[in-house]
């Protein structure tokens, strides 16, 4: 049996036409299709898994690496030198997070604590914890400034004090001791006759209050209504807003916990979240795409009017009382201790800053803050929080171990909290953000493509079958004019016979 290729031609034809229309479909809906499933992934709900796991038990290692600033020259200090700094570090720890206490509530939001731990990583490290350090002593110097203006004789009796019980202005003790808590007298005594005074009640250490502690009480919403609202918080301990800061602006809690963002971020996003240990929110800004590992993201640093002053920046006016710009005065929510937050080496901070000490050699690379996020699912794929904690250091007349110092901001240490997403979850990552999405693309385009070249084929096909059908009907009027003497009655002879007949005759 003949197979008609014209109705062939004619099915391909059609089955070309749908296949253009079904990758036509694929692309108008493939993306909404994707949308939907990061909505459905990225919403904080126990039956997702996966992503829920993630966000309750944080699974990307981080660490914090902590850089110490030894000083060379206590002495000189107390007779009114520069002081000479000697950057030691990084003394690394791993940092586990565990969320605990979750409940989710009606309103859709989701309350939790977050505890935090640190283990020492002496393989990461540069030295060991038994190593020493020189830094200026915060229970004598930070306090002398907070007593500056009472009575001079009640400043004697404090300088008597910190004499009876071997405080100086210095210390000199190992990295565990600075880091996790030393016995102190004094402290003991302060905690005993004036409890409330001092952040804790055991031994003195400058991230005492760290380990094995939690950020506080997060309220945070989980999306289920509308996912711009994702991670962020509602309340933190009870309250909408701070009592810290001078303007409502900067009492403000903004953003989300500082771990996960909304999804289908842009280049105009921002990125804020709240920061208890800062005790304020925060903002960063857009920089620069890239890639970690196929994967793309976007990275967000802290802008320059981050810790700007409020000559500056008059939005900060309300984190006054300032001093240069690149410096965040934390002395309200630190017991009013002279403590200042900023980049690390001065980073971004007014140059003045470097005039008064030597030792630190400020560069975006190695004391810049950054987090880099995927913008479709506003996951972060590689995160470095870099701070530096400063004292406010001067003389105080009648507090006798403070001598001669020049007033001067102090760094003490900086550190930078980081992690980034690798192993099996980078690998997850990758197919679930790249592969998928990019099989889908090019299945929509193949799809298309394929259409397109099955019509065109067919089309082709067509245009040969009419053309072949065309030159055979010319070839049969051609032989029917070859034999004149036919009537039209007489049925038409092939040219056969026609020449068969022609022979005859002449043998006739």
């Amino acid at each position: 049996m003949a197979i008609n290729k014209s109705k062939v031609a004619v099915g391909f034809l059609v089955a070309g036409i749908l296949t253009v229309v079904f990758g036509a479909v694929l692309l108008i809906v493939g993306p909404a299709v994707m949308n939907d499933q990061i909505i459905k992934n990225t919403v904080i709900d126990p039956n997702n898994e996966m992503t829920y796991t993630m966000w309750k038990d944080i699974p990307v290692p981080f660490f914090m690496s902590v850089y110490f600033f030894n000083v060379l020259n206590p002495k000189e200090i107390l007779k009114g030198e520069k002081p000479m700094l000697e950057q030691r570090g990084p003394y690394v720890y791993r940092k586990h997070c565990q969320k605990d206490n979750i409940t989710f509530h009606p309103n859709n939001t989701v309350s939790y604590r977050e505890y935090r731990q640190y283990y020492f990583e002496p393989d990461m490290s540069i030295g060991n914890e038994s190593d020493i350090i020189t830094i200026p002593n915060m229970l004598v110097l930070g306090a002398a400034v907070m007593l500056e203006d009472l009575p001079y004789p009640v400043r004697l009796m404090i300088s008597t004090t910190f004499k009876t019980f071997k405080e100086g202005p210095f210390l000199t003790k190992t990295v565990e001791e600075l880091m996790w808590g030393y016995d102190s007298k004094l402290v003991e005594f302060l905690n005993k006759y004036l409890p409330g005074m001092l952040p804790s009640t055991g031994k003195f250490g400058l991230f005492a209050e760290f380990n094995n502690s939690n950020t506080g009480l997060f309220t945070i919403f989980t999306g289920q209504d509308d996912i711009k609202n994702v991670h962020r918080v509602d309340s933190w301990n009870g309250m909408t807003e701070l009592n810290y800061w001078r303007t409502p602006q900067c009492n403000m809690i903004n953003g989300t916990a500082g771990q996960m963002w909304p999804p289908f971020m842009t280049k105009e996003t921002t990125l804020p979240f709240y920061s208890p240990d800062a005790c304020r929110s925060m903002e960063l800004v857009y920089q620069r795409p890239g890639h970690m590992k196929g994967i793309p993201y976007y990275r967000y640093v802290a802008p320059p009017t981050l810790f700007a002053n409020g000559a500056d920046y008059e939005p900060n006016e309300g984190f006054c009382p300032c001093r240069q710009s690149g410096l965040l005065n934390v002395s309200s929510c630190r017991h009013n201790s002279p403590m200042f937050i900023s980049h690390p080496h001065f980073f971004n901070a007014d140059p003045v800053l470097l005039d008064f000490v030597q030792g630190l050699a400020p560069t975006e690379e190695e004391h810049g803050l950054f987090i880099d996020i995927h913008p479709d699912t506003g996951v972060p794929l590689n995160v470095s929080i870099r701070l530096q904690l400063n004292l406010y250091m001067k003389t105080v007349p009648g507090i006798t171990e403070t001598g001669k110092i020049s007033e001067v901001v102090m760094p003490i240490l900086w550190f930078a909290e980081s992690g980034y997403i690798d192993g099996p979850i980078l690998n997850t990552f990758h197919t679930n953000l790249v592969i998928l999405p990019a099989v889908m693309e090019y299945m929509q385009y193949g799809f298309i493509a394929l259409g397109l070249l099955t019509i065109v084929i067919s089309i082709l096909v067509l245009w040969r079958q009419k053309k072949f059908q065309d030159s055979g009907s010319a070839f049969n009027t051609t032989t029917v004019v070859e034999n004149p003497s036919a009537t039209q009655n007489e049925p038409i002879k092939s040219s056969h016979e026609v020449e068969k007949n022609k022979l005859k005759n002449s043998e006739k």
